[in-house]
């Protein structure tokens, strides 16, 4: 009676274990997937400046290793290409300590994979409460 109990422990923790890294692989490729993405998760308010939001932005571009085609920091926005489609990142200041980031497709055509917004959120996300520093050249 004990064996089969120790055997059908097993078998609950072999299919909770399945069942975890099934829900791993799937989160993964919901993110890199082409698919419909709405508008509204292509945008997301900071409570930043709109010149901190910037340069997080264009660290946050950086870092996913998206090519950046276009600076304008007067304008606040970054043009970019990721998985071979443009992109444009604007900064849209709405107060002093507030500030919107858009990241939108150039062509208007929302079929997409969203990591590449979920992923630049997450990095400003990260990073938010990180002092800005100037790197001076030696």
């Amino acid at each position: 009676m004990e064996r089969i109990k120790y055997i059908l422990i097993l078998i609950i923790c072999i299919l909770s274990f399945g069942a975890n890294t099934k829900a791993e692989e799937s989160t993964l490729s919901a993110l890199i997937t082409p698919q419909n993405v709405e508008f509204a998760d292509c945008t997301k308010q900071y409570n930043l400046p709109p010149e901190k939001l910037y340069y997080l932005t264009v660290g946050a571009i950086n870092a996913n290793r998206f090519e950046v085609l276009e600076l304008q920091s007067k304008t606040g926005y970054i043009l970019f290409k990721a998985v071979g489609k443009e992109f444009l990142a604007s900064i849209v200041k709405l107060g002093t300590q507030k500030s919107m980031l858009k990241i939108t497709p150039t062509d208007g055509n929302y079929y997409f994979a969203p990591g590449i917004v979920a992923n630049t959120f997450k990095y400003i996300d990260l990073n938010v409460s990180s002092p800005l520093t100037q790197v001076k050249p030696e």
